[in-house]
C-alpha cells in the first residue's frame, strides 16, 4: 500500500493535490448526473488505470463518503496487491458461487474486506474464471452493483483495458459514468478515439479522459497551484 497510494501516504504532496481536484470534478459531475458508480478503464494495459482508481478511491474516503473498490479485472487484477488484502474470495466467486473451500456465501458483504484506510473496503477479483466475460453479463452482476449502492456512497471499479477484452464495454453499460485513463506520450490517440466510440457504442455515459504520466515540475506546480496547509 505504501508504494502505490501516494494519497495515503504524502498528503500533501502535488500530485495528491491532483487527485483531489479530479475528486471535486467528479463530484460535480456526480451531482449534476447522479452517478454513484464510476467504471475506470484504459485504452491498453500499463497506463496507470488501477493507480488511478485506487488514489481516487482514497481521496474520496477522507471526505468521510463510504467507497469500495471493486477489481473489475477478473484476469489481471492487483488492487488486492494495492491495499494489501487477500486476493480471494472476490468477484469472480460471488457471480460463480464457487469458492476455493467450498463454502456457500450468499451475502454480498462477505466478500467484503476492509482496509487499513477508514471508509474504505475492497471486493477483490478472486479466482481467475476460465470465462470472465461471460460472468459478467449474468444477472448476479446487475445485482452486485444495486447491493453495493445500498451500502456505499460511492462505487468504484477498476476494470480491465478496452482494447485488449471486452470486459469493460460490459460494465460500461451497467454503470453511471465512465472515465479513461491514457498515458502520456504512450497511448496512441486513434487508439483512444476507438475506445471512447466503443463505450458510447454501448451506451456508456463518459465523464471525461485522464492524462497520467503527464511530466510535472513539483516546484512550479507547489509554488502556483498547491494551496494546503502546511502547519
Amino acid at each position: 500500500m505504501k508504494g502505490d497510494l501516494i494519497v495515503y501516504r504524502e498528503p500533501r504532496s502535488p500530485i495528491s493535490e491532483i487527485f483531489r481536484t479530479l475528486r471535486t470534478n467528479i463530484q460535480f459531475m456526480s451531482k449534476k448526473h447522479g452517478s454513484q458508480t464510476i467504471l475506470i478503464t484504459s485504452t491498453n494495459a500499463s497506463e496507470g488505470k488501477s493507480w488511478i482508481s485506487s488514489n481516487l478511491a482514497v481521496t474520496m474516503a477522507q471526505t468521510g463518503r463510504r467507497v469500495v473498490v471493486v477489481d473489475g479485472d477478473m484476469r489481471r487484477g492487483r488492487v488486492y496487491s494495492i491495499f494489501k488484502v487477500a486476493p480471494r474470495p472476490g468477484l469472480s466467486n460471488y457471480l460463480s458461487g464457487v469458492n476455493n473451500d467450498e463454502s456457500i456465501l450468499s451475502d454480498v458483504e462477505d466478500y467484503i474486506q476492509h482496509t487499513k484506510i477508514e471508509n474504505l473496503d475492497v471486493l477483490s477479483a478472486g479466482n481467475v474464471p476460465p470465462n470472465p466475460s461471460e460472468l459478467l453479463i449474468l444477472p448476479q452482476m446487475v445485482e452486485l452493483l444495486n447491493d453495493l449502492k445500498q451500502i456505499y456512497d460511492v462505487v468504484i471499479i477498476d476494470g480491465t483495458p478496452c482494447q485488449l477484452v471486452t470486459d469493460s464495454l460490459i460494465l460500461a453499460r451497467m454503470v453511471d459514468s465512465v472515465i479513461v485513463v491514457a498515458a502520456c506520450k504512450e497511448t496512441k490517440r486513434k487508439d483512444l478515439e476507438r475506445v471512447i466510440e466503443n463505450l458510447r457504442n454501448v451506451g456508456g455515459k463518459l465523464f471525461g479522459v485522464v492524462l497520467n504520466k503527464l511530466p510535472i515540475s513539483t516546484k512550479k506546480y507547489e509554488k502556483s497551484y498547491y494551496y494546503g496547509d502546511k502547519s
